[in-house]
């Protein structure tokens, strides 16, 4: 699911001087007449446009609506799109109008007045999440919580996010409750840059249509470089300040146009607003979970966007605008940064708070509720600070006030971090690696603790709860598993680098996950063990449907996996994969053509290798086991697993099993290790943690089981394995 919410922009209102000969809009036929607000003195006054303000309320009731879950608007994320060009178009409108009245632009000024507008209820909503994580968010991540806050605080929400997203341990977990911030971080990292710009240009180039070129440059680059990096790194694509400055210009070139868009032929303005909307509704609706965004495609409501405002300017009874100036949907451009900044704390936290799973109705609910706290934090928050008299007139004392609220925040989180909350534990545990390692008979031993699992975590848990996902073994540390982008692995050679006794690792995480027990292995017995892993890259040879688009680099990547293992000679292949995949193309035969893929992989391994192990996939637990654990942490028969129902795909599991025997591959079934013949598979075995997340094992629990693995080796007559 997409969870990347939008953001309403500056909240400025204000836009374009009126032309000393424009008519009156009231004599074009105008359905909502122009009104001037209030500004300081020596400012032009500046034309409201209502329809400017609608636009606003349709683009926070698409996000809002889509985020809720509402059916057929899954592309209600667009709305983001719409705000940055509103944003671009309005902030633009304003500084062109003091350069064109001056010669210059005040700086100190303008970042005053987003100082008061977005400020104070960005700290309120800051200080309230902050309170409502300590209560109701993951103990887990808590901490990761409170950075979250900082960095919207300090606007780089955005940078963590896309950094984030090419971490595939950190894949699936739950949106972050700050992850809203991500694009008033892009929208402030853009207005670091494009009024100096401005100011530049005005000063050196004299020309208004030289003026506009090193702009337009700067967003054609921008569009090209989105474009590319939609196919290359997803999460850069859509979080990247430099991916997303083009929507931003595209709404300051526009304003360029300055009165001229008042001088468009009604019909001209009528046909641009209804086509703009249009196109809007239809990105929202067409476009989904699987939508390769932002990119080329983000073009549709970008350029939807900009005809609706050049219709605007032309007020007729039959345009948009007339829709758009209608009451309620000026009331939710009203409220829309209010909605924005609440309704995603709320449906993150909401549902814990109620002690309810999360539906669709009742994230409707919870929107509403946020519609209420936005309509209230603008009457008692927003408007009596922006429009603080004292504040307005003095720059200095609103940047002042600004960095204080900026700075309360940042301190309220640094000071939550010094008291993180409590896990219960139970008593202390035997120490699951010794146990293990003095055993006679490790197998049986490890059996015979799998039918004994404490009721709750002990309280010597090792590593502790909190520790268990960011552990990473040197393959991960090195950047030896590869992720999604990569077509290549490096040279990631471990053990014992000189022997001629190869053991190569090779697959998906599922396969990277049981590294610290084959490291310990080749460090023992004296192997060279080379790693050939990459992020969700299946060992069948079926191309895989990867971050919403056609994995064809995981193909590419297998096939120069398999010509280095066939270079290497090894004396063992050690393959396995997770079995979540879905196929690129529909399969009439899902089984048989699964078990086609693998084989295909299987006998040229064995052809390559004097052995191969195809390692099965390990029983999933009921989803994240260490934050349901952290949540369950007395009774953790809550986050168990029956053997059976842990099997994540039955079709992929006896596929790549049938094709590993056809292959003279040996199966392992890594089932008993994790759980015992009868009854659920366990969370915790003795003193050790066995799941990361909703899938992978723990590092520390794989380590464990070296001997256990060690003793199968054995029984399998690999060469030189002898108890350690």
């Amino acid at each position: 699911m997409r969870t990347v919410p939008g953001r309403d922009p500056s909240r400025d209102v204000l836009l374009l001087p009126p032309r000393r000969h424009s008519p009156p809009l009231a004599r074009r036929g105008a359905t909502a007449p122009a009104r001037t607000h209030r500004i300081p003195s020596g400012q032009s006054p500046l034309v409201f446009r209502p329809d400017i303000q609608g636009l606003r309320g349709l683009a926070v009731v698409l996000v809002v609506l889509g985020h809720a879950g509402l059916p057929h608007l899954a592309g209600g994320y667009v709305g983001v799109d719409v705000f940055f060009v509103v944003s671009g178009f309005v902030i633009t409108s304003g500084l062109l109008g003091e350069a064109h009245r001056t010669g210059t632009l005040r700086l100190r000024r303008f970042y005053a007045r987003r100082a008061l507008r977005l400020l104070p209820l960005a700290t309120l909503v800051g200080l309230t999440t902050l309170v409502a994580c300590r209560f109701l968010a993951s103990k887990i991540r808590y901490e990761e919580f409170l950075h979250d806050a900082l960095a919207g605080a300090l606007y780089f929400m955005n940078i963590d996010l896309a950094t984030a997203g090419t971490d595939y341990l950190r894949e699936g977990a739950t949106p972050s409750p700050f992850q809203h911030m991500w694009s008033l971080s892009v929208e402030e990292q853009f207005y670091l840059l494009w009024p100096l710009l401005l100011l530049i240009t005005f000063k050196l180039l004299h020309r208004p249509w030289l003026r506009i070129l090193p702009l337009l440059a700067l967003c054609s680059l921008s569009l090209a470089w989105s474009v590319h990096a939609v196919q290359t790194s997803s999460p850069w694509a859509y979080f990247g300040p430099h991916t997303r400055l083009w929507e931003l210009g595209a709404g300051g070139l526009l304003a360029w146009t300055g009165g001229s868009l008042s001088r468009l032929p009604r019909a001209v303005g009528v046909a641009n607003g209804w086509l703009g909307l249009i196109a809007i509704m239809a990105a929202a609706v067409l476009y989904g979970d699987d939508t390769a965004y932002p990119g080329s495609l983000a073009l549709l409501p970008v350029l939807g966007t900009a005809p609706v405002i050049t219709g605007g300017s032309v007020p007729s009874p039959y345009g948009a605008a007339r829709l758009l100036s209608m009451r309620p949907a000026t009331f939710a451009g009203d409220v829309s940064y209010g909605w924005y900044l609440w309704h995603w704390p709320l449906l993150m936290l909401g549902p814990a708070a109620l002690g309810r799973t999360p539906t669709p109705q009742l994230a409707l609910a919870l929107s509403g509720a946020a519609l209420m706290l936005a309509w209230l934090s603008l009457q008692l928050v927003e408007n009596p600070l922006r429009h603080h008299r004292t504040l307005r007139r003095r720059p200095r004392a609103a940047l002042t006030v600004g960095a204080g609220l900026s700075a309360t925040v940042v301190c309220t989180a640094l000071i939550a971090a010094s008291f993180p909350p409590a896990i219960s534990t139970g008593e202390r545990a035997r120490h699951l690696a010794s146990l293990l390692a003095t055993a006679p008979d490790p197998q049986a031993r490890l059996a015979q603790l799998l039918t004994q699992p404490a009721p709750g975590l002990p309280s010597n848990l090792t590593p502790a709860l909190t520790e268990v996902k960011k552990q990473r073994s040197a393959i991960y540390r090195d950047n030896c598993h590869v992720n999604y982008d990569a077509a290549q692995s490096p040279a990631c050679v471990y053990g014992d680098r000189a022997s001629d006794k190869v053991v190569v690792l090779f697959g998906d995480s599922h396969a990277a996950q049981w590294f610290p027990a084959w490291d310990h292995l080749s460090r023992d017995h004296g192997w060279k063990l080379v790693s050939l892993t990459k992020s969700s890259c299946k060992t069948a040879d079926i191309t895989i449907i990867a971050q919403n688009r056609p994995y064809t680099a995981c193909d590419a990547w297998r096939e120069k996996a398999l010509e280095r293992i066939e270079r290497l000679h090894p004396m063992l292949v050690v393959a396995s994969s997770s079995e979540a995949a879905k196929s690129a193309r529909e399969m009439a035969n899902p089984q048989k053509e699964w078990a086609a893929g693998y084989d295909r992989v299987y006998r040229r391994l064995a052809h390559a290798a004097d052995r191969v192990i195809v390692t099965l996939d390990n029983p999933w637990p009921k989803g994240d086991a260490v934050e349901c654990a952290a949540r369950n942490s007395v009774d953790l028969h809550r986050c168990e697993s029956e053997r059976g129902a842990a099997v994540k795909s039955p079709v992929l599991r006896e596929a790549g099993r049938t094709a590993a025997l056809h292959a003279g591959a040996t199966v392992v079934d890594p089932q008993l290790w994790l759980c015992p013949r009868l009854g659920a598979c366990p969370s915790v075995v003795a003193d050790t943690f066995v799941y990361r997340d909703e899938s992978h094992l723990a590092e520390t629990y794989v380590e464990a089981l070296t001997p256990v693995l060690r003793q199968r080796l054995e029984h399998l007559g690999i060469p030189g394995i002898t108890r350690s």
